[in-house]
């Protein structure tokens, strides 16, 4: 059974970013909206494996500021 629902083109545009290829929409809502709590997932990384994501958290986010930054300058025509 489905159902409909109505989005505004913000919360549509929203959605579909985090849609990945070949996923409905009805997957994307399930991955979003699961009912894992951050509880469940506590304490499966060792401290190692824990600094590493870590490390590669803050290595996407320094790479990802600079594309955006360079972005940002081909707008402003620097």
């Amino acid at each position: 059974m489905s159902k409909s629902i109505r989005l505004s083109e913000e919360a549509y545009e929203r959605l579909e970013a985090h849609k990945r290829e070949n996923e409905t929409f009805s997957e994307v809502v399930l991955r979003l909206a699961g009912e894992r709590s951050l509880l469940d997932i506590a304490g499966i990384l060792d401290e190692e494996e824990a600094n590493a994501l870590r490390d590669a958290i803050d290595e996407r986010r320094m790479k990802r500021r600079g594309e955006l930054e360079e972005t940002a300058n081909c707008m402003r025509g620097s």
